[in-house]
């Protein structure tokens, strides 16, 4: 149950005559129909006070007054009440006051002043003003009502009015409790602001039927209600924080699940799988020997030196290293375990190539590809070989949200523009691990672009990046764990 629906449950209860107890010594709300029938023909009044008994249904005759009294019919009751109560049109309990003298202009408004200005907007008050000829002098508590927005509002103090829409209540003193007639109100408001819209609201809620009980039940209502609104607040606050925490979880959970396998812990370590170090030898031979490759061990520090190489491979700084990996495992910068190119420039001026479809940063999401729409440029032929991605590529956006990753899994290729990074294995890698280190390096901002008029992840960068390489057999336990495990994350969101 969330907090507002305990309030109108409470706020059920106490206009049902089912929050306090009934006291017989405390008379009967049909005494407070026969003073306002007695106010009204002293007065002068026309008419008489439409009102009915709940199990009753007689029709009464007041004591200062020959004529009959209109009985509400049953199927406008929209609950019982106690024998004590009675049931009133809301025009027969208040005073309605017009609000156009007290009105100023949404322009007049000022963030600070003598005088408070309500409105009928969510917010209590709208601002302030110093015109002391536009304010209402109240001398008993008001409710304001906003005829478009079915707000509902407590003012016990002078006030101005705010742009039009808003309807001032003054309950009859000595009738009904101005706080237990905006309780009313308040509860019936929530159903009001389902119905017409932005049209006038008043229209349904002058003729809804108002619970009244005797002037005393009235004020133990309000007590009560009184002394239950910082339960609620503090039910609020809890529930708040447990809303934040169900929404946080899921994604808290898919992040340790990331984490936890790239940095060794998702899955355990098999001695047969062998080491990333032997991967390695297998990547510089595929290079053939084109320079040495960056890594370093996790904790150990320890430089090698290539069985394809002579000259020591350079130690990957401890400063980049976020975590400690298992033994078995290796440290390396991404450029060296991938072929890494750029597509073309949208404002290419060539007017020479073939005219060739392209993705750009717009059509890429996580894992994912929006190709229902795309636009053609001219491309040259080393143009095509270089922008060209095939089956088994990763993408990483170096504009828009940078960092972000999908793999290209379709058997046709296509070209990329200048703000998408194409990463390649150079050998057998399991490219969708790697796509699991972009999506945590992403959620834990572990990428961040670098650029005066646009964010990016610049090549040099991206080639640069150190990332945690397992053996290829544990490569692909860790995304088989993870593909099992990552769907119940999105079933808890």
């Amino acid at each position: 149950m969330t907090p507002q629906e305990l309030k109108n449950s409470i706020l059920q209860l106490a206009i049902q005559g089912k929050l306090v107890e009934q006291r017989p010594e405390e008379g009967t709300a049909a005494e407070l129909v026969e003073k306002i029938l007695a106010a009204k023909n002293a007065k002068g009044a026309k008419g008489n006070l439409t009102r009915s008994r709940r199990a009753r249904g007689d029709n009464k005759t007041s004591a200062t007054s020959a004529s009959p009294r209109e009985k509400i019919p049953d199927d406008e009751k929209p609950f019982d009440i106690p024998e004590s109560w009675e049931w009133v049109r809301l025009e027969s309990i208040i005073n309605s006051i017009p609000s156009k003298q007290y009105q100023i202009l949404e322009s007049e408004v000022k963030p600070s002043g003598v005088f408070s200005v309500i409105s009928q907007s969510k917010e209590y008050s709208i601002g302030f003003t110093d015109k002391s000829e536009k304010v209402y002098h109240h001398v008993n508590p008001v409710i304001v009502f906003g005829d478009h927005t079915a707000e509902v509002k407590f003012v016990e103090f002078d006030f101005v009015v705010g742009a039009d829409g808003v309807k001032i209540f003054e309950p009859l003193d000595g009738i009904v409790i101005a706080k237990f007639l905006f309780y009313v109100l308040q509860f019936h408001s929530s159903d009001l602001s389902k119905v017409g819209g932005y049209s006038r609201h008043y229209k349904f809620l002058k003729d809804k039927p108002i619970p009244l009980p005797p002037l005393a039940e009235q004020k133990r209502i309000v007590a009560k209600i009184k002394e239950l609104l910082p339960l609620i607040d503090r039910y609020e606050k809890a529930w708040s924080k447990l809303e934040d925490f169900n929404k946080r979880f899921p994604v808290d959970m898919q992040k340790s699940l990331l984490q936890m396998a790239i940095q060794g812990k998702l899955v355990e370590q098999r001695a047969e799988e062998g080491t990333a170090a032997e991967l390695l030898e297998k990547i510089l031979a595929a290079k053939n020997a084109k320079g040495n490759l960056t890594r370093s061990r996790g904790a150990r520090g320890e430089k090698k030196t290539s069985a394809l190489s002579a000259s020591p491979r350079e130690e990957i700084p401890d400063d980049e290293k976020p975590f400690d990996i298992p033994e078995s495992w290796e440290w390396v910068r991404l450029g060296d375990v991938f072929q890494h190119n750029t597509g073309k420039a949208l404002n290419s001026s060539d007017k020479a190539g073939t005219p060739l479809s392209y993705i750009t940063t717009s059509n890429v999401y996580w894992n994912r590809f929006e190709l229902g729409k795309l636009k053609t440029m001219l491309f040259s032929d080393s143009e095509v070989e270089k922008c060209t991605i095939r089956k088994g590529d990763l993408l990483v956006l170096e504009g828009g949200d940078v960092g972000r990753a999908a793999i290209w899994n379709y058997d046709f290729s296509m070209r990329i523009q200048n703000h998408i990074h194409r990463l390649r294995p150079l050998i057998d890698i399991c490219v969708q691990y790697v796509y699991y280190i972009f999506m945590l390096y992403k959620n834990a901002n572990m990428i961040s672009g670098k650029g005066i008029s646009i964010k990016g992840l610049s090549a040099n960068a991206l080639h640069n990046l150190s990332i945690p390489l397992p053996p290829l057999a544990e490569q692909k336990r860790i995304v088989a764990k993870l593909e099992e495990l990552l769907p119940l994350c999105e079933r808890l969101k």
